[in-house]
């Protein structure tokens, strides 16, 4: 049975706020859903499909940043921590463990809401985008090597090294199929800008970082990359046949 949608899922253990956001969202045509606790957060994503989530840091006895790291384990929607929490050591633990926003609080719920529907609407394009690139020869059950024993599961979207799953989000996922599709090829920042981030506004910085990340998950050594090359003052390469 197809699981039901919704675009955002609010988790916050004070359920006055909780409540009250996702009353606004709702309002406005976003449909929102919100729990209180760490386990309820993972019965919803087990059962429902989200577009985005927003969390808390402080979760009672269980904290959010513990969340965000199982999240992660299995799902890649964009994840907004909204805390009272102001440290920069908070806003970097967020960010470096999978984090996609740090919102601080008090929030204004207009201003919220239309940077959580803009990333919500970046996603489910990325989601419907992912597929639709066919030109990939692979096994009936998904696998495309791309160097040594290290594979791409079309089928679950996952790297597959020595055995082992490695998680990819949505857009690593599709910046990675997007080079292998153009393997032997020059990828310009420009392409990539137009055809996977659908964005020309983001900077080369933001393509720098995810094609850092997914060196770190392919490469032996991510410094020295032998399968996805950097083309200096162009863009980057996957090469065509890397045993």
């Amino acid at each position: 049975m197809d699981k039901e949608n919704y675009k955002v899922l609010m988790i916050d253990d004070d359920e006055m706020i909780a409540s009250a956001t996702s009353e606004y969202f709702n309002m406005f045509g976003v449909k929102t859903a919100y729990v209180t606790t760490y386990d309820e957060a993972l019965d919803f994503l087990n059962t429902h499909d989200v577009s985005l989530l927003l969390l808390d840091i402080n979760l009672g006895d269980k904290s959010g940043f513990d969340l965000c790291k199982k999240v992660r384990e299995n799902f890649d929607p964009p994840i907004f921590f909204i805390s009272a929490r102001t440290s920069d050591d908070d806003v970097l633990i967020a960010l470096n463990i999978g984090g996609d926003d740090y919102i601080k609080k008090p929030y204004t719920l207009s201003v919220l809401l239309a940077k959580v529907k803009a990333a919500a609407a970046r996603y489910d394009r990325t989601r419907e985008n992912v597929g639709a690139v066919r030109s990939v020869s692979q096994t009936d059950d998904g696998l495309v090597k791309l160097i040594g024993d290290i594979y791409l599961n079309t089928n679950i979207r996952k790297i597959i090294s020595g055995g082992k799953e490695i998680t990819l989000k949505a857009l690593e996922y599709k910046l990675l199929y997007y080079l292998y599709a153009n393997r032997g090829k020059v990828v310009s920042k420009d392409d990539l800008l137009r055809d996977v981030w659908e964005d020309e506004y983001i900077n080369e910085g933001t393509i720098a970082v995810h094609i850092r990340h997914l060196r770190e998950k392919i490469e032996a050594d991510p410094k020295e990359p032998r399968l996805i090359k950097t083309v200096w003052g162009t863009g980057y390469m996957m090469e065509e046949t890397v045993s």
